[in-house]
């Protein structure tokens, strides 16, 4: 009798110690399934940030008005939005054509509404990355708008473009779990470098007279 007690003692505190354990269960983010928004995202803020800022950099190596750095920048931010709005639509359209492609082959058509959700939108991926190029874009614009000076505003937009892709840099490194320091320096010193090389280049080019 004493042994039949035991063994139901032993089956009830197994019991709870496996409803502890469900209930302690923690939920284990899939942080692949971001790739897609985060990589547009990213991709396109920093894009903004560097090519914008850079073309500024590169007129104001030539012209000291803040009217022909501002056009600059404006003329940059349009294009590149559109470019990199087309280029991630057909980029993932590509993609999502190649897994509609495999779903048929396996022949797995009573799964294809589901299997359908789970694709790569080419839409929304396009919009993400336009958006995120604008408003990366606007971050230098906005840092030469309203300072007159000409070296002031060179290192205005510098230091503005600096912080912004820390920030870009952070942010991306803490959403995907990446290395946070290391991260956001890389973005920093691939910043700086582009605008050096531009400004340097322009400023070379204009020394010469070939833009005349």
């Amino acid at each position: 009798m004493a042994s039949i007690t035991n063994i139901q003692e032993l089956s009830t505190n197994q019991h709870d110690i496996e409803k502890q354990s469900t209930n302690m269960e923690v939920e284990i983010v899939d942080y692949s399934k971001r790739a897609q928004w985060l990589r547009a995202a990213v991709l396109g803020a920093n894009d903004g940030l560097l090519s914008t800022s850079s073309l500024m950099m590169g007129i104001g190596a030539i012209h000291q008005d803040s009217k022909s750095m501002i056009v600059t920048g404006m003329a940059g931010l349009v294009a590149g939005a559109c470019s990199m709005a087309i280029g991630e639509f057909v980029s993932v359209y590509s993609q999502y054509d190649i897994e509609m492609s495999q779903i048929k082959r396996e022949n797995a058509m009573e799964l294809f509404e589901e299997k359908k959700k789970k694709l790569p939108s080419p839409l929304k991926a396009a919009g993400a990355s336009a958006f995120a190029f604008a408003i990366g874009a606007i971050v230098p614009l906005l840092g030469a708008a309203f300072v007159k000076d000409y070296h002031v505003r060179l290192g205005v937009v510098v230091g503005v473009v600096s912080l912004a892709l820390l920030g870009f840099g952070g942010l991306s490194a803490y959403l995907g779990k990446a290395p946070l320091v290391k991260s956001s320096l890389r973005v920093l010193i691939g910043g700086w470098l582009a605008m050096g090389i531009t400004f340097g280049f322009t400023k070379l080019v204009g020394v010469t007279g070939l833009y005349a």
